[in-house]
């Protein structure tokens, strides 16, 4: 009888949060972290996130909070300010190289890794980590429009699973969103809009998780 499969989740936080918005869902990471329980032994669920420091509240906290006493490794950075060609205040928090490194560090001691973005970027990393003899697996989705995941990222992995197709497995009912959640959403900086469209196929320069 084979060993279970060893599986290690790499989940980029801002674009994972922009997918799920897209598609019109929120995620329970309690019960993603089940599903991939369920599917192998799981070695390690990374989680990535930019912070804003000098903000008296942030809506990430929370979620940061539950994630890293609930089975995540949560990785997080402060954001870098900068101001726009047009003067516009401008904040960029990018977990790429991160990501990259711990994924380069478990690849000898995994069968499968899991990586939820599209980003792009990601390609040249799913590539090294295949050469490891390691199955990557890419969770983002073409049902939007334009599609979410960068098509160099979608034809380098070997398995691509659309989010959606998750939804019953790892959605979070709408029944239990937080009030003051939906409060916070309500309320968020005007810069928001414009940093969402960041977080799709060919970058994750945002902060827009909860």
């Amino acid at each position: 009888m084979s060993s279970p499969s060893k599986i290690a989740l790499f989940v980029d936080g801002a674009n994972l949060y922009a997918t799920a918005k897209t598609l019109g869902f929120d995620i329970d990471y309690k019960r993603l972290l089940s599903e991939f329980q369920s599917r192998g032994t799981l070695l390690r669920a990374f989680y990535y996130t930019a912070t804003i420091e000098d903000q008296e509240y942030s809506s990430i906290r929370p979620l940061i909070d539950w994630l890293d006493y609930n089975g995540y490794t949560v990785v997080t950075k402060p954001t870098k300010e900068f101001i726009d060609a047009g003067g516009r205040r401008k904040v960029k928090g990018n977990m790429d190289i991160e990501l990259a490194v711990n994924a380069m560090e478990l690849a000898a001691h995994i069968d499968e890794m899991v990586l939820f973005s599209g980003d792009g970027d990601f390609r040249s990393l799913v590539e090294a980590v295949q050469r490891h003899g390691v199955r990557v697996t890419v969770i983002s989705t073409i049902a939007s429009q334009p599609p979410m995941i960068a098509d160099e990222l979608r034809r380098q992995a070997d398995v691509f699973t659309d989010l959606i197709e998750l939804q019953a497995k790892i959605g979070r009912n709408p029944s239990e969103r937080p009030i003051a959640r939906e409060r916070e959403s309500r309320n968020r900086p005007q810069q928001v809009p414009e940093r969402q469209t960041i977080a799709g196929p060919k970058g994750n320069d945002s902060v827009l998780e909860e």
